[in-house]
This record gives C-alpha cells, sequence and structure tokens, in this order.
C-alpha cells in the first residue's frame, strides 16, 4: 500500500520547513539532519533499509522503523526528488530510496519517480536558421543529425569526448576501457539538449548501412557487447544496488509505462518523456540499444536462458523493451514527426519533424551562435550544500557516477569531422 502525508500528520511529529526549492532532497536532508528531532529518525531508518533491521536495531526494531518512516513522512523528505545529472546526483538519490524502499514487512513507499520534471525548452529557432542554411532536401535525417551536433559546441564537445573514450584501447581493461566510455555517455545524454541526442539516436532508416550506423551511435562494442549474453536478472540485480541506475530504471518504467486504453500506447500520452526516460539508461548495467537494424526492436545485451524458476521474471523485464507499445509508438512516432503532447514543461520535447523538414538539416557552420561552455556550466549548477553533519556518506566509487561539471582541457578536435561519417568505421578499427 502507499502511505500519504495527510493521514500521518501527526501531533508532535516534527513539520521541517524549507524555503523555495525544497523538494530537492539534498536541501531536504541537510535541512532534517541539522533538525534534532528529523536527524535521529532518519538515522534510524537509514539503518532499517540498509539490511535486516532487526540484526542492527534489536527485538524492537519493527516498530522503531515504522515510527520513523511514519514520522519522516510527515516532513519534506516525503516527496522531495532529484535532477538527473546534477551534481551529487547518487547522494541526492541516496537520501530519496531511504524513505521510499523499505524492507519493512510489506511497507511500500515507492512513488511514481525520483527526478522532477525537466524544463528543457528547445531552441526552435536557432534550429530553425540551422535548417534554413540547407540548400537540399534532406535525404537521410541520421546524417543530418550527425551534422548539425557537429556544428553545436556543446553536442560536438561531449560527443567527441565520449567515442575518444569507447574506442581508445585501456592497459589495464584490454580493447577499452569500459566505465570511462559509459560514464562519457552519460555525460552526452544528461547534458546534451534532447533536440540532438534524439536526432542522432532514433532518426528514421531506410536502408542497412543508415541502421547500422544508428545502432553504432553509442560504441555498443565497448559500453556494453560481450562475448556471451550475461543473465538479464544478474543485470537488473547490479543495476538495483546501484542509486542512480536504480533511478533511471524507475524513472523508465514510470514515463514508458504501456497502456491498451490510449491512443499513443502510453499511460502517460507523452511520448517525449519516454524517450528522455530511455536515453537515460544508456551507460548503465541495462543499457538498451538497437538489437538489429529495426526501427522499434531495442532492448538490453542479455538473455533470459539462465534464469531457471525465475524465467517469467525475466521474461517480464525483457518484455518492457521488447514489447512495449508505449516505447514502439514513441520511437516511431518521433521518425515520422508525430510526436504527441509536447510542451515545454515536459522533458525530452522535441518539435515534430518529417522527412522534409528537419530541425537538424544544418550543412555548414556559418552565422551559427554557438552556445558557451559558461552557458553549459551555469545550466547544471549543482545544489548548494551546506557543512551539517550528514546522514549520507560523500558520493564515492560507483559503477554509475555522476558526472561532473565540464573539463577545460583541450578539445580532441582531430575526431570532429569523423563524428559525421566515420564512428563506424572507427569502431570497427578498434577491435582486434
Amino acid at each position: 500500500m502507499t502511505l500519504t502525508c495527510p493521514l500521518l500528520c501527526l501531533p508532535g511529529v516534527p513539520h521541517v520547513v524549507l524555503s523555495a526549492g525544497g523538494r530537492d532532497c539534498l536541501r531536504a536532508g541537510d535541512t532534517c539532519s541539522s533538525d534534532d528531532s528529523c536527524s535521529p529518525r532518519l538515522r534510524t531508518l537509514r539503518q532499517c533499509v540498509a539490511g535486516d533491521g532487526s540484526m542492527k536495531l534489536g527485538p524492537g526494531a519493527r516498530n522503531q522503523c515504522e515510527n520513523a518512516m511514519t514520522a519522516l513522512l510527515s516532513t519534506p523528505l516525503h516527496g522531495c526528488q532529484c535532477k538527473r545529472g546534477m551534481k551529487r546526483e547518487k547522494n541526492c538519490l541516496s537520501i530519496y530510496w531511504s524513505l521510499h524502499q523499505s524492507v519493512l514487512h510489506g511497507l511500500s513507499l515507492v512513488e511514481n519517480y525520483p527526478y522532477e520534471p525537466e524544463e528543457r525548452g528547445s531552441d526552435y529557432v536557432r534550429l530553425a536558421s540551422i535548417a534554413a542554411e540547407s540548400e537540399v532536401t534532406t535525404v537521410n535525417r541520421c546524417l543530418d543529425a550527425a551534422k548539425a551536433c557537429n556544428i553545436d559546441e556543446t553536442c560536438q564537445k561531449l560527443r567527441t569526448e565520449y567515442v575518444s573514450a569507447c574506442i581508445q584501447p585501456s592497459a589495464r581493461s584490454g580493447p577499452c576501457n569500459r566505465p570511462k566510455c559509459n560514464k562519457a555517455l552519460r555525460k552526452f545524454f544528461d547534458r546534451v539538449p534532447p533536440d540532438y541526442t534524439h536526432e542522432l539516436l532514433f532518426c528514421p532508416c531506410t536502408d542497412t548501412a543508415c541502421a547500422e550506423r544508428r545502432r553504432q551511435t553509442i560504441v555498443p562494442s565497448c559500453s556494453y557487447e560481450e562475448k556471451d549474453k550475461p543473465n538479464c536478472l544478474a543485470q537488473l540485480r547490479d543495476c538495483k544496488q546501484d542509486y542512480v541506475c536504480r533511478s533511471r530504471w524507475a524513472q523508465f518504467q514510470y514515463d514508458c509505462e504501456a497502456s491498451e486504453h490510449s491512443a499513443s500506447g502510453c499511460k502517460r500520452e507523452n511520448h517525449g518523456s519516454c524517450l528522455l526516460a530511455y536515453t537515460g539508461l544508456i551507460g548503465s548495467t541495462i543499457t538498451p540499444n538497437y538489437l538489429d537494424n529495426s526501427t522499434s526492436n531495442v532492448g538490453p545485451w542479455c538473455s533470459c536462458a539462465a534464469s531457471g524458476n525465475h524465467r517469467e521474471q525475466c521474461n517480464d523485464f525483457l518484455a518492457f523493451f521488447h514489447d512495449n507499445v508505449c516505447l514502439k509508438n514513441a520511437i516511431l512516432a518521433f521518425g515520422n514527426g508525430s510526436d504527441v503532447k509536447t510542451g515545454a514543461s515536459q522533458p525530452g520535447m522535441s518539435s515534430p519533424a518529417t522527412d522534409n523538414q528537419s530541425p537538424h538539416l544544418a550543412t555548414t557552420a556559418s552565422g551559427v551562435s554557438m552556445e558557451t561552455e559558461q552557458n553549459v556550466l551555469r545550466a547544471e549548477i549543482p545544489t548548494q550544500v551546506n557543512g551539517n553533519d550528514r546522514l549520507w556518506g560523500d558520493e564515492g566509487a560507483s559503477t554509475l557516477p555522476s558526472p561532473g561539471l565540464l573539463d577545460h582541457g583541450p578539445e580532441p578536435v582531430h575526431l570532429s569531422m569523423l563524428l559525421i561519417l566515420g564512428l563506424p568505421i572507427l569502431v570497427l578499427l578498434s577491435q582486434p
């Protein structure tokens, strides 16, 4: 069952008051840690969800855990959220899951999703000016998307970074450094506007060569492929052990939930949010990608062959990709320009595009106003924190480290032109 605050705002239970922006879990956690009533309850609950509470808290563990949870549900910790790609994202999510993942005998506090809806407005004026510079009708939106990314400063920089990270051999890791590759991929999809990332990843293809280039967008040979496919449930267990991956998976399940009663196939009636949640999984242990040259046949690189008695559970996991009408319709709708429910208040919204009128038709960069690195930094202002005693540890090593601020090192511009047409070639050449 889902517990709600109005039923639990009991007399004597502390209510922590936050200023504007109080739904941020880092701010809510800081305020709680400085409150004499809230702090011990949060510490108790974190012990409860870290393992078997009875081992840590003694015979009265269950009651203590339930009381702590009940009290915290009347504070801003209940309902707080995080921002995808924010600085200290893992720390923020650890606070969210302390309250929303419970092992307390049937108490379920998992709400809709851990991330705030993103307000990413599309720069339609600038994109239109780029498109106007093209003197020919587009014949391949995937190539047009690569060209448009290559003349946008942020997109080109971060794409160059991940391609470089994913094709360079590593003395310690072999053909490539997979953790470094996946970190760069997450940074790209978290920092670059979906106007560019969605065009690169979901552009429609009509021939095999185009489809293979599209499949190679995230450099599968380094980012996730192995000789033998691992078990899907093992991958999912690893994902759920990491705050960021678990949160991206929860977001994907929410935004891409299918509905047979919806014309769009999506319960939320929002294709753009589903696509954005899908890209949030890239660079994780359950990274999805095209499984072949079909436009809508996507899924993670795993198998249910060795699932034993959990075969049905494994099949259900794969079905969320393979048989998800919401996800399939979202990808197809983006390709044919019939996206549903676009709006600035929802994440991942792009303007409808057709094969003859794409926002990414650019072939030259002259006269285009580029985003500066300073603008990119301002767009990702980290949440302010104070020096109060934390009820959670500093963000340490993680299978999904959250991206930091952009580096100021020299850009590897020698890869910039190869990003347009040569990514599949680079990937093939990098393989032994």
